[in-house]
């Protein structure tokens, strides 16, 4: 399996210059209309065993969110960093700084011995009843080849990031196969968080003022931290949301409202693809948040 980039440039993405934040020069910054904006080049790189593995326990501290604690990370980080060839990282200072989003699988029945991976393995168990057709897949006398899609960023990454992401990746396991590589997935499974709105547990007086609330149609509205989970379930033959395991004290949620009525409440969340509609559903993560 040939290495295949060492960077990427952002040129190449169609919608990159928009994404891209730029900061206001020093000889303009009595403009309003620049103080968020930052002018920066993206690089894509493959994982670094040398360098990454700090940042990627971080990323994965963010991505599983209150649960993280429930799994060895140090193990995990590892894990993605003995398969240097398989996935990407992004970063803007060059190769030896630390990353600021990656995306990986991880091959849930090649990797089953590890104890982080039968942790995960457990943890998705648990969580399978949110998509019925998930927990016959995760059972030990399943025939199935599930690849793990662990992806984070950091939470002012532009969006046009991700495609380029996921099609190196439809890329390099395409390679994978052709060197014979235990990378011949029946299905993707994403695992990734989302968050629903909930009323605030301050004082009124305390509170900031009141937006006009989205209509609500059945049930609790779920948004994403992750766009791209929004067109990854078009094409899954599941999804679902869950409930994290560990407590959390009273007033998280206010602590995560950032100017705004309502409390944020963190869940973890699930998108089973069918392989056969893996890639169709990587050119809908292309069309809807632009990129190459």
């Amino acid at each position: 399996m040939g290495k295949r980039k060492s960077q990427r440039d952002p040129e190449d993405l169609p919608d990159a210059a928009e994404a891209k934040g730029k900061q206001k020069d020093d000889d303009d910054s009595g403009s309003d209309e620049d103080m968020d904006t930052v002018n920066v080049d993206f690089e894509w790189f493959d994982p670094q065993p040398a360098v990454d593995f700090h940042g990627l326990k971080t990323l994965l501290r963010q991505l599983l969110d209150v649960d993280a604690q429930l799994f060895d990370l140090s193990e995990l980080a590892d894990l993605i960093l003995s398969q240097p060839l398989l996935g990407s990282t992004v970063k803007v200072d060059g190769n030896e700084t630390d990353p600021y989003a990656f995306l990986t699988v991880l091959n849930l029945e090649t990797h089953k011995d590890k104890k982080v991976i039968q942790d995960l393995t457990s943890y998705l168990s648990r969580h399978s009843p949110q998509i019925p057709s998930l927990a016959p897949l995760l059972a030990p006398s399943s025939p199935a080849q599930i690849g793990l899609i662990l992806t984070e960023r950091f939470i002012n990454m532009p969006h046009e990031i991700i495609p380029p992401m996921y099609t190196m990746l439809l890329e390099e396991i395409q390679w994978a196969l052709a060197e014979k590589e235990p990378y011949a997935f029946t299905h993707y499974l994403v695992l990734s968080k989302c968050y629903t709105e909930i009323a605030s547990s301050l004082p009124s007086a305390e509170q900031p003022p009141s937006k006009k609330k989205k209509q609500q149609k059945g049930g609790e509205e779920v948004f994403y931290f992750h766009p791209e989970d929004e067109t990854l379930q078009r094409f899954a033959l599941g999804t679902g949301s869950f409930e994290y395991e560990t407590p959390v004290d009273e007033g998280a949620s206010d602590s995560r409202r950032a100017f705004q009525e309502m409390g944020v409440k963190a869940k973890g969340h699930l998108v089973l693809v069918e392989a056969g509609r893996f890639a169709e559903a990587v050119e809908g993560v292309k069309t809807f948040l632009g990129g190459a």
